[in-house]
């Protein structure tokens, strides 16, 4: 058999005058037995070309877009997809096909991998696609194959273990643009709200979204494997009757333990399912990357092929349509519930533990690895299914029906209101998913560095303490005082990008410790008490909970920045407000009109200089007595 790598597909999407975004070339071809020129799809993958070439593309000259397509079988591994889109004049072609009949060619190269090499992918991909636009004949695709095998003679699961898988991803250029705001977004994913973010083009989206999701330890490198389990669209009648029986899949989250019959026999069947993953994993060492990987997401196959265990279905393994499209609606629902039955048992009782007591030693747990050698040492979570460090990092957000999306076309707008999505990271570009603010918790508009975040109790939630603004504030004068030295520029320690990485790992491990002493009320003050019980309700936080973690007893247990008030803190809290409540942007828009009246007039004195000071003397005498008391009462 031949040997694959990670990278499943090069492919060709280009805009067809009549047909619109269709894929035009696949090496190896997407569907078995078609040619590498067919159109045909996979079903599970039918938004392919609509996230390829991406929605008002032609705007620009080149775009560069990632996304995540759902896996085309029962295990649950995500699909990174790395596009690079360009446009050129049809009369610069040398070679110009029949059904060119406007002026310019609009055509995207894309690379689907089962690693989440974004960075790596794009530097490759783009040298390439600019070769290929170069030859100014797109029927020369020896270089398409040349990149496939090229990619997986070089590419390995190693490279997660390095700094590569981050390249492209600038927390300091994230700080410096969304300052304090950054540790919002943070909060706002940990919380697992529904949050979209905002900007065009594609990469500036892209870029800012995947670098928020570098801040949590492992996140990129293992956290997002489950993290497209998202149902094509094929009819509004079916999707009518897919989100009449999909909220028993939802529910099953957080259903009390004493609903699930023979819950013991499920903890068997979950722990003789992570046997299967640990032998797998043992036996990798000795076949191609694609026998174990690769055969769900399209790749050949033989009998001998060490393959992940996966939920049994009624559908042929081999067959490449999924169980909802091929299935009739009463047989799926009976798939999905007995699926969610087998999956959730484990989840469903971790979730339950608080109110029976952690301190149950007849609860199977895993227990991660106390001594740190030097290097991430990675196991199989019992529950999440994530590869987890000694301190269960990635904390599983991106599982059970919490969605990532780095790039959204306007075809899946659907997912938003989706019964069986309970929230999502999601980027868009087009004007209609930021008008509809109902289908989200809240909107990261990126050029102007905003989070509008709708619920005011949300708001309260997410309003960072003192230690949170001393943290942000920490974070932002480091980048802010090396951004002109030359020898840094992103890759130095103290103010650069993995220093950034460092003090929010060191952050969510505090926290993380935090949660863990008895008698903490007053530690977790610091980190938002409204906080800290919202996050205890998510998902993430319960599966994280289910496990012990000794590590965390050498983490000091409280808030980095944890201390005293002091006149800095006044400080610190007076110049957030400004720059985030409503009053405060009035009284800064009037001391910047005092300011200008002063300096076109040349004298402090006048009309509407005066009237200027005394309005912002008057708001801010009113702003600051309310300040006031709101200090005095957090102190209290």
């Amino acid at each position: 058999m031949e040997k694959r790598g990670p990278v499943l597909h090069i492919v060709v999407v280009g805009f067809h005058h009549k047909k619109g975004c269709q894929v035009e070339f696949s090496y190896p071809p997407l569907k078995r037995g078609e040619g590498h020129d067919s159109h045909s799809l996979p079903e599970e993958w039918k938004y392919l070309p609509f996230l390829a070439l991406p929605d008002g593309a032609h705007n620009y000259q080149e775009d560069t877009v990632f996304f995540h397509l759902p896996p085309r079988c029962g295990d649950r591994t995500t699909v990174y997809g790395v596009s690079c889109y360009r446009q050129i004049e049809a009369k610069a072609l040398k070679v110009r096909q029949a059904d060119i009949t406007r002026e310019t060619v609009q055509k995207s190269v894309c690379v689907l991998s089962q690693l989440p090499l974004y960075g790596l992918l794009q530097a490759k991909l783009q040298l390439i696609t600019h070769a290929y636009f170069e030859e100014k004949d797109f029927s020369q695709i020896s270089i398409l194959k040349e990149l496939y095998d090229h990619m997986n003679s070089s590419l390995g699961s190693t490279l997660l273990e390095g700094s590569q898988v981050y390249l492209g991803l600038s927390p300091r250029d994230l700080v410096l643009h969304f300052r304090h705001k950054v540790l919002i977004l943070f909060k706002l994913i940990l919380l697992e709200k529904k949050v979209l973010f905002y900007i065009s083009p594609v990469n500036r989206l892209v870029g800012a979204l995947m670098t928020v999701l570098s801040l949590f330890p492992g996140m990129i490198e293992h956290g997002l494997t489950d993290c497209s389990q998202y149902r094509p669209r094929k009819s509004i009648s079916e999707d009518a009757g897919s989100q009449e029986n999909t909220p028993r899949l939802d529910d099953s989250v957080s259903v009390s333990a004493a609903a699930v019959p023979h819950t013991h026999s499920g903890m068997g069947e979950e722990g003789r399912k992570m046997a299967g993953n640990r032998l797998a994993e043992g036996q990798k060492a000795n076949v191609p990357f694609s026998q174990s990987e690769t055969t769900c997401n399209g790749a050949q196959s033989s009998n001998g092929t060490v393959q992940r265990l996966k939920v049994p279905s009624h559908a042929s393994p081999a067959s490449s349509e999924s169980d909802w499209e091929t299935l009739d609606p009463s047989i799926l629902e009976e798939s999905n519930l007995k699926g969610g039955e087998r999956e959730n048992t484990a989840s469903e009782q971790a979730e339950n533990l608080p109110s029976k007591g952690m301190g149950s030693e007849s609860f199977p747990i895993t227990v991660q690895p106390q001594a740190n050698t030097g290097h991430a040492v990675l196991v199989p979570g019992l529950v999440s299914g994530l590869e987890e460090d000694q301190y269960g990092m990635p904390l599983a957000i991106f599982t059970k029906g919490y969605l990532c999306l780095p790039y959204m076309a306007l075809q899946q707008h659907h997912l938003l209101s989706d019964v069986a999505v309970r929230g999502f990271v999601a980027g868009a570009t087009n004007i209609l998913f930021r008008q509809q603010k109902h289908l989200s918790d809240a909107i990261v508009e990126i050029e102007d560095a905003q989070v509008q975040i709708h619920d005011p109790e949300l708001r309260k939630i997410l309003n960072p303490t003192t230690a949170d603004l001393r943290f942000a504030d920490y974070l932002v004068k480091h980048v802010t005082e090396n951004r002109d030295d030359v020898f840094l520029d992103g890759t130095g320690w103290e103010g650069g990008d993995e220093w950034i990485r460092a003090q929010f790992s060191a952050y969510l491990h505090a926290l993380l410790a935090a949660v863990l002493q008895p008698d903490n009320e007053k530690t977790l003050s610091d980190f938002g008490t409204a906080f800290v019980a919202a996050w205890k309700n998510t998902h993430n936080y319960r599966i994280w909970n289910s496990n012990k973690h000794p590590a965390l007893a050498e983490i000091n247990s409280s808030h980095p920045f944890q201390g005293q008030y002091s006149v800095s803190d006044v400080k610190l809290r007076l110049s957030h407000s400004v720059q985030n409540s409503e009053r405060g942007k009035k009284i800064g828009n009037v001391m910047v009109s005092t300011s200008r009246s002063v300096v076109q007039t040349g004298k402090a004195v006048g009309q509407s200089v005066g009237g200027a000071l005394t309005s912002a003397k008057s708001a801010m005498s009113s702003w600051i007595s309310t300040f006031t008391q709101s200090t005095q009462s957090l102190g209290d």
